[in-house]
């Protein structure tokens, strides 16, 4: 494939930043947007003057070349904000994707570790080490907040209010959200900030520049794939199998437990800071086969 050419380079992050701008679009999304227009700007030598036979072959070239439809649907949304864009813009005056259709995707379940499993991995890490209390409040905030894993490595420590009891997250389109913490979550939170978290920073000559609720060795934030990697790493020490266990799930079962437990829904859409009630309600689905396998398992007629 060609180089990326400087003028298309450009053109993209003109993009990026009117998206951005206008929607408030978060930092994994742009990122998703970039990598989308280069891979198209490389397959065929540049973005200038692309036309709607050119997106049907590169979405046919995908295809073939074994791209899942989910990240095909994916691409397919980044080129529409894209075409909306130049015309926008002035750029052009046809929308070449305009007639393309996403392929349809199955309605895949979210996968939810169960009450006893989250137990398990929450009671992994070694306490007695700095690292370890770091982990096991970060774990402890994940499932008691439901968070997204970019809003928990991103957070300043400036946004928990133990006193109240609560944690302000900032979510995608920097939209900000109330969530409550529990006693446990707010219990290993007071341990991390009173106790370890102050013996890491020791090494700093200015401890108040670490501005991050969590930070690693080296008193930088704590990035998105070593969160993963410490997730993995505490599931196979609980004896949980890792390929089944993520930071995601995690986010999961806080919702299908809470739907369990007999949550409300608007409530919780709250809670996970969905901007849309019909995202929130794939999760009546998983409670839903919930019961059905309780009333199979248990039922004398089932």
């Amino acid at each position: 494939m060609p180089p990326l050419t400087a003028a298309d380079d450009a053109a993209i992050e003109r993009f990026l930043d009117a998206v951005w701008a206008e929607r408030g679009l978060s930092q994994a999304t742009l990122a998703a947007y970039r990598r989308d227009l280069q891979g198209l700007a490389r397959w065929r030598g540049t973005l200038d003057g692309i036309d709607r036979e050119a997106l049907f072959e590169y979405l046919a070239m995908r295809a073939g070349a074994g791209y899942t439809p989910r990240s095909n649907a994916r691409l397919l949304s980044t080129l529409r904000a894209w075409s909306a864009y130049c015309v926008q813009c002035g750029e052009r005056h046809d929308d070449p994707a305009a007639l393309l259709h996403p392929p349809k995707l199955p309605r895949l379940l979210p996968k939810a570790a169960s009450e006893a499993q989250i137990e398990a991995l929450l009671a992994a890490p070694d306490v007695q080490a700095p690292d370890g209390l770091r982990d096991r409040a970060m774990l402890e905030l994940m499932y008691a907040a439901g968070l997204r894993v970019s809003e928990l490595v991103n957070l300043p420590a400036t946004a928990v209010n133990l006193r109240q009891g609560v944690l302000r997250v900032l979510g995608k389109g920097s939209k900000e959200r109330l969530v409550p913490l529990g006693e446990e979550s707010v219990h290993w939170l007071q341990r991390w900030l009173a106790d370890a978290r102050p013996a890491m920073l020791r090494t700093l000559r200015d401890p108040s520049k670490a501005t991050a609720l969590f930070v690693d060795a080296g008193c930088d934030a704590l990035t998105r794939q070593a969160f993963w990697a410490l997730v993995k790493r505490h599931a196979a020490a609980a004896g949980l199998d890792p390929t089944r266990i993520s930071p995601h799930g995690l986010r999961h079962s806080f919702a299908t437990h809470l739907l369990n437990h007999g949550a409300d829904l608007r409530a919780l859409q709250m809670l996970l800071g969905h901007a849309s009630l019909s995202t929130t309600q794939i999760y009546t689905l998983v409670a839903r086969e919930h019961l059905k396998s309780l009333h199979a398992k248990h039922h004398p007629r089932a």
